[in-house]
């Protein structure tokens, strides 16, 4: 029997203990996509206790406490910090295949020492120890990041934000990890929302000019798509129920503009030509800027209504979806191929099912502008676990080239997060060194370690055209 989550944890071969241990462990971090506050970073937060920094707004931890039967008091309810990291322990000691008990733990042994067990029985300890440690300077924010390895970080922002940490960040010499914006427009697209008016007056603010048609709309996210490109933008990120493809005359998009101005309601099939129109748009604006593309889709959000007018989206109420048509995808990135308008993109489906899909469209449209050109992004949200992993770059190696895959990012709200890069990496060398031991690839270590180390770290650096060693 192996030791609990030990120094060869998940590694399974010889092979895959060197290819972690010599290649992978040894290079830095790219979180090129996530969600974490620049504000907190700026201001080098440090956190009261380990409820804070493991509980506060991570809906992963939420969905399961409810599976627990735990009472929504101690989740998201005023039940004390203390009160809410009990229950947290007691049901992750019962959380066995779930990745939310390789994660915990693995946080617990990298940033705070503590290799047992945690469960009902260790809460006190657990409490206890971390709390202790929190109150040192080794655990604010930046320290944190730097104790993590981590060069580049990728945060996400509307059009609409000032980027003032941003700028706080980069204009401080004491700190040289690079913290970008990464645009996230949805807001400005999201035509069939109650607060779509609300917003476009507030994108009008931002950038200093009326919005009265489609028009305008555009002019005014190209003003602060530029503001973001100062600012080191790199990357764009889309969240899509599903990538559209529903053409339409700029006329008809002018009209559909105006009525929802006018406050009038769009259809169905409005909404999605002004979407598809803004994807256009702005898939020829990041060539012009020279950004990588994130595309988010086979998501249905919000689904207990009562749950979400209680607390708001993000809370951990949200599901696969099953209506993700591939032919819609393809015909959007042919339709930005065709006028030389299609930037490097990086497609996630939240559906497991679109693996090897999107493996076959992404073929379609690769050429030496970039390596993996367009790219299967890593295992996302329900989907990275050890299964997810091993599915996702297992059907990439099948259908495309693993080796230029630009690998792990933590999506996550959590300064603690960056252990699911180690995660990644560990499975993602058993994987391979399970290959090399079964006689499907040489052992040829130096091939091995560039493909090992590119796709821990590399591949991200230059798909995404860094500003990092």
């Amino acid at each position: 029997m192996k030791a609990f989550m030990d120094k060869d944890f998940l590694l399974e071969t010889e092979t895959a203990k060197k290819l972690y241990h010599d290649f992978a462990a040894q290079v830095p971090t790219i979180d090129y996509h996530c969600h974490i506050n620049p504000k907190e970073i700026a201001e080098n937060r440090k956190f009261e206790n380990i409820t804070q920094v493991w509980l506060g707004g991570d809906h992963y931890k939420w969905r399961f406490m409810r599976s627990c039967g735990v009472d929504e008091k101690y989740i998201t309810g005023d039940a004390s910090d203390y009160e809410k990291f009990c229950a947290w322990a007691e049901c992750i000691g019962k959380a066995i295949g779930n990745p939310l008990f390789h994660w915990s733990h693995l946080e617990l042994q990298r940033y705070f020492g503590y290799n047992g067990y945690l469960n009902k029985k260790t809460a006190d300890e657990v409490w206890n120890l971390c709390n202790e440690k929190l109150q040192d300077d080794s655990m604010t924010v930046r320290s944190l990041i730097k104790q993590s390895n981590v060069t580049f970080i990728g945060t996400t922002d509307d059009p609409i934000d000032s980027l003032e940490w941003h700028q706080k960040i980069a204009a401080d010499e004491t700190f040289d990890v690079v913290v970008a914006p990464s645009w996230r427009p949805e807001k400005a697209m999201n035509i069939e929302k109650p607060e779509y008016l609300e917003y476009i007056a507030k994108l009008e603010a931002a950038a200093g000019m009326e919005i009265k048609s489609f028009a305008d709309l555009k002019a005014a996210l190209v003003k602060r798509l530029d503001y973001f490109n100062e600012n080191g933008c790199k990357i764009s990120d889309h969240s899509l129920a599903y990538v559209m493809y529903n053409p339409a005359t700029e006329e008809e998009i002018e009209a559909i503009f105006a009525k929802r101005l006018s406050g009038g309601a769009v259809t169905w099939e409005e909404e999605l030509k002004f979407k598809f129109a803004c994807m256009m748009f702005l898939g020829k604006e990041y060539v012009r800027v020279d950004w990588g593309m994130q595309l988010h889709y086979g998501v249905k959000r919000d689904n207990n209504k009562a749950m979400y007018a209680k607390l708001g989206a993000d809370t951990g109420f949200d599901c696969i979806s099953s209506y993700t048509p591939s032919s819609e995808l393809a015909d959007f990135l042919n339709a930005l191929a065709e006028t030389d308008a299609l930037p490097r993109t990086v497609l996630y489906s939240l559906n497991p099912v679109d693996n090897a899909a999107i493996g076959t469209i992404l073929g379609c449209f690769q050429d030496s502008t970039a390596v993996a050109k367009i790219q299967q992004g890593s295992a996302w949200w329900f989907n990275d676990n050890k299964t997810g992993m091993i599915e996702q770059m297992t059907s990439l190696a099948n259908l495309g080239n693993l080796s230029g895959f630009v690998g792990m990012l933590t999506d996550s709200r959590s300064f603690l997060s960056y252990t699911r890069h180690e995660y990644f990496r560990r499975i993602m060398c058993n994987l391979i060194g399970g290959w090399v031991e079964n006689g499907e690839f040489p052992a040829d270590m130096e091939m091995l370690e560039e493909i090992v180390k590119n796709i821990s770290y590399y591949n991200a650096k230059n798909y995404f055209k860094l500003p990092v060693e």
